[in-house]
């Protein structure tokens, strides 16, 4: 039969998905467990609530797979653009719940979010992209711009929103165009964003040579910007020509002494001003070597250098007025610059506790004596992992870690295996997303990542999550029957 897609579908996948998907919902029983709470069916609490979603996403993921493959791919920028319209007025309509305009709500019992389901949307969207027939590895640095686009237009909504934590993982997205060939120096600029944002939130409020408004964080910012630039522009000078690297920080260690002295004997200034003249003085050079040479790497070398000044000016604004109070509180504290143990440490510091009480194999299924005194805000959503550390030990959290490894490595399996680019890139994304999930939700309960709310794939309560899990995970298992199955 052409659909018999049963016989070719990864059997090995689909025993995983309903381990996760049974053991999550245990899960969810024994994290809101109540007193009086008769049975795990019982639709007024949420374990029950849980299994309806449960039904509707094994309902969902059979109609994914009697759906032609090709579909998805095909209607992939409808869909694309339906999502970022819905999450558009999702942003603008939505009511306020938790702080968050993220949920459209039906009635008192049902509501979702789009936000969740906009993630595969953007998979399949980047799939067929990938797989148009204008496209290789030689056209991907000119289309960069495109599938940037792509990532970070509904990443931007969603932060609107005031949903940080599920726009960061679209950020995940980018660790796939490294398969199809793209510059590892894109990887270059994540993790300066990163260091950037790191060494602005951890001097913000150091002074710099005692000078009043003086900033730190912003002087070393744009020195390392420079340095890194100068570095690079190493790499790409003919041998024997141009500036030698040495000369050039030569010249800015020239100005900095005289500026030193200038500082100390005659008149006390603000540092980033020096910073900024040599930065400007070396942007002079790059672009009088790009007309010289009409070589096209010192021209992104000097948009490289102005992008992240500008991005360097733009992270202060970006921490103190669109994250949360709570949520910079949560990075100030993983960074080591705010002690509150009993404001926003509190979650990670009781999911500790947590988690260290469970011994080697646990205080017993409904015996958690942090899970039932509710001393882990959010346990079974964002912090499920705890209950799983308290009640069934180290044995049990590795069992699970072991699951979901093996999960894993089982879809880039699958992702390598296919025969056309569009399922290979869909299937790359969703190994990135589970990914993401996996380490950021683990991290942050253990405390060793920040504390950004996002689920444990299949373990969190959450009939959002669970049946976009389920769509983009069903999706990918239904391409990979197209390699057997003539349509």
């Amino acid at each position: 039969m052409k659909n018999n897609f049963v016989k070719y579908i990864d059997k090995p996948t689909i025993i995983l998905y309903l381990l996760f998907v049974v053991l999550g919902w245990i899960c969810i029983y024994a994290a809101s467990y109540q007193s009086g709470q008769t049975s795990i069916f019982d639709i007024n609490y949420r374990s029950g609530m849980q299994l309806v979603w449960v039904g509707v996403s094994l309902v969902a993921a059979i109609v994914v797979l009697l759906i032609n493959s090709r579909t998805y791919i095909t209607l992939a920028y409808f869909i694309y653009g339906g999502m970022i319209l819905l999450l558009i007025a999702t942003a603008l309509f939505a009511p306020n719940i938790k702080g968050s305009h993220s949920w459209i709500v039906f009635g008192s019992y049902f509501s979702i979010q789009p936000a969740e389901f906009a993630k595969f949307v953007t998979a399949l969207t980047l799939a067929k992209l990938f797989g148009s027939y204008d496209f290789n590895h030689k056209t991907l640095g000119r289309k960069t711009l495109l599938i940037c686009t792509i990532i970070f237009l509904p990443m931007a909504i969603i932060i609107l929103q005031k949903e940080t934590g599920t726009a960061l993982v679209f950020l995940a997205l980018i660790a796939v165009l490294y398969r199809e060939g793209l510059s590892p120096y894109v990887l270059l600029i994540g993790f300066l964003s990163i260091v950037i944002f790191v060494i602005t939130v951890m001097f913000s409020d150091v002074p710099l040579l005692g000078v009043e408004g003086a900033s730190l964080e912003r002087f070393i910012s744009i020195n390392l910007i420079t340095i890194i630039a100068i570095i690079l522009k190493r790499r790409y000078d003919v041998r024997g020509s141009g500036f030698k690297a040495k000369y050039i920080f030569a010249i800015m260690l020239g100005i900095y002494l005289l500026a030193a002295i200038f500082h100390k004997y005659i008149l006390k200034f603000d540092f980033v001003y020096i910073a900024l003249f040599c930065t400007v003085v070396f942007l002079a050079y790059l672009i009088y070597s790009y007309f010289e040479k009409w070589k096209k790497e010192y021209l992104f070398l000097a948009i490289f250098v102005v992008g992240f000044v500008g991005y360097s000016y733009s992270v202060e604004y970006v921490f103190e007025d669109v994250l949360q109070p709570h949520q910079q509180s949560r990075v100030r504290v993983l960074l080591g610059t705010e002690d509150d143990p009993k404001g926003t440490g509190w979650n990670v510091n009781q999911a500790k506790i947590a988690i260290g009480s469970g011994g080697l194999l646990g205080k017993g299924f409904l015996n958690g004596t942090q899970t039932k005194l509710k001393f882990v805000p959010e346990q079974d959503t964002d912090f499920i992992f705890c209950t799983i550390g308290e009640e069934f030990g180290f044995v049990g959290s590795l069992a699970v870690v072991v699951l979901f490894t093996i999960f894993i490595l089982r879809l880039i399996h699958i992702a390598e295996r296919q025969t056309n680019i569009s399922s290979r890139v869909y299937g790359y994304c969703v190994v990135s997303i589970f990914l993401f999930h996996f380490i950021i939700n683990i991290g942050m309960v253990l405390g060793i990542m920040p504390v950004i709310g996002i689920p444990l794939p299949f373990f969190s309560y959450g009939g959002s999550s669970l049946l976009a899990f389920t769509i983009m995970l069903f999706i990918l298992l239904k391409m990979d029957t197209a390699r057997h199955v003539n349509k």
